[in-house]
């Protein structure tokens, strides 16, 4: 018996009804970047390395899917390199394209492409998957998708509070419980700076993020590793733990820091965006964490990140600002800030705390029964009334046993049969049954749409 065949780790197949209820997700996300004045955009799937590479950090860099050269693609390798087996210098022979990391860095290289077109501020949505060579497990995945709402070309903080805006309205209406954890990389700046450890600021900032996940004793093992001194990480200690809100964490910073430029400058921002979240109306918990530093090399101010109050599965929303990324395409002094959406982890949140409804399981609402080519004609025009209602129905294509009809209704969940034979063509009445209820009804052909409106319509989803 030949094997099953298979899928690569990290990908997954979905089912149809998997498939609604993550479109019911997207539809809800873009729903409201849409009201929020974003537009939408699209990008290849692949891009050229030059592009990709050098903006996601030493980690990020290794975690990017490259793809080989088309044809002969060892035709420019010299033998002796393929002696050396030097891994990173073939890969930059043999391959010239790889798949995209996030969505980001291919927005800013659209932004710097397409500048003579684009009246900025530029605000833009983009739902498409993308592809990391990461290590498969529980709510990480090689090929996901991300829902990404970005604004370019203003300075302003407002955008960040708009953006929170729009994780607390996205979320509210998912019905997910969330807490929004906010930091600032001006502010880790100055922190690297008060602890003599300024050149450090990458190797601090990758490892500060992991706390959560691995406890400030394994990141400080790993700080000492990177060659922080002891006094520095003594120094350090006091300011991952400070308590309090906003306010008073910040309030404290601003003595600590006060030989720091940048550090204040951090500070700062954050007084103002914690002014605009206070006089807002949020319905989730948002809090300053000065844990939070999000690895990527490309972000400058605020960062964010968004993690289900409920269910342990890592960030769910994430982002930041990002003041010079087209700056490597060329086209500097142009700031943008944006957050992500990952849909995968949303939905995983979603399916753990059972949050879709029912109704998404079933593509159809009416199922018209087949009683062969005597009543053909009857039931299309039957078939071409539901679909000018935008009722979902479908036609069953055989005409086999009734009772066979009945089960696949049954077995999809489709809410109602109508029935519509030889009997029901000679006396112009369509049967009708309730597939939950068990209740059955005869309805005149010329009362149908009525009856369809006021018992199936308003029950559709």
């Amino acid at each position: 018996m030949a094997n099953k065949p298979s899928i690569p780790k990290g990908t997954r197949d979905f089912s149809p009804e998997e498939i609604l209820r993550r479109e019911f997700i997207f539809d809800t996300i873009r729903d409201v970047f849409k009201l929020y004045g974003y537009l939408p955009l699209e990008t290849p799937a692949m891009e050229n390395l030059s592009t990709l590479l050098g903006k996601y950090g030493e980690e990020g860099d290794r975690l990017i899917f490259k793809i080989l050269n088309s044809g002969d693609f060892l035709s420019d390798v010299a033998p002796a390199d393929l002696e050396e087996r030097n891994t990173a210098k073939l890969s930059g022979v043999i391959c010239e394209k790889g798949l995209r990391y996030d969505l980001t860095v291919p927005f800013a290289r659209y932004i710097v492409q397409h500048r003579d077109e684009i009246i900025f501020p530029f605000r833009r949505y983009q739902i498409q998957p993308v592809w990391r060579a990461d290590r498969p497990q529980k709510g990480r995945y090689r090929e996901f998708f991300q829902c990404d709402v970005d604004v370019i070309g203003s300075d302003s903080l407002l955008n960040e509070y708009e953006l929170i805006k729009i994780i607390d309205e996205i979320f509210s209406k998912l019905k997910v419980s969330v807490i929004t954890k906010i930091n600032n990389r001006k502010l880790l700046a100055g922190i690297s700076e008060y602890i003599g450890e300024e050149n450090k600021l990458t190797d601090i900032t990758i490892a500060i993020d992991k706390i959560e996940k691995i406890g400030i004793e394994a990141v400080n093992r790993e700080l000492m590793e990177k060659g922080i001194s002891a006094e520095a990480l003594n120094k350090l200690q006091p300011v991952l733990k400070l308590e309090g809100g906003a306010g008073v964490k910040l309030d404290k910073l601003k003595s600590l820091l006060s030989n720091s430029v940048t550090g204040i400058k951090g500070i700062a921002e954050l007084n103002e965006l914690f002014s605009y979240i206070e006089t807002g109306i949020l319905s989730g918990s948002v809090e300053l964490d000065l844990t939070l530093a999000r690895g990527l090399n490309y972000y400058t101010g605020t960062i964010i990140e968004v993690k289900s109050a409920d269910i342990s599965i890592g960030s769910i929303c994430g982002g930041g600002r990002y003041d010079n990324l087209t700056g490597v395409f060329g086209m500097d002094g142009i700031s943008g800030v944006g957050v992500s959406f990952g849909a995968d982890r949303i939905y995983d949140v979603m399916n753990q705390l059972s949050l879709f409804s029912n109704s998404d399981s079933s593509l159809s609402k009416v199922l018209v029964l087949n009683f062969g080519d005597a009543v053909l004609e009857y039931s299309f025009k039957i078939l071409a009334l539901l679909r000018s209602m935008k009722i979902r129905s479908e036609f069953y294509p055989d005409p086999v046993k009734i009772k066979k009809q009945i089960s696949y209704a049954d077995a999809r969940k489709i809410p109602y049969i109508l029935i519509a034979g030889e009997d029901e063509l000679k006396s112009g009445f369509v049967t009708i049954r309730n597939m939950i209820s068990g209740q059955q009804q005869k309805v005149p052909m010329a009362d149908l749409r009525g009856y369809l409106s006021s018992e199936i319509c308003k029950g559709r989803s």
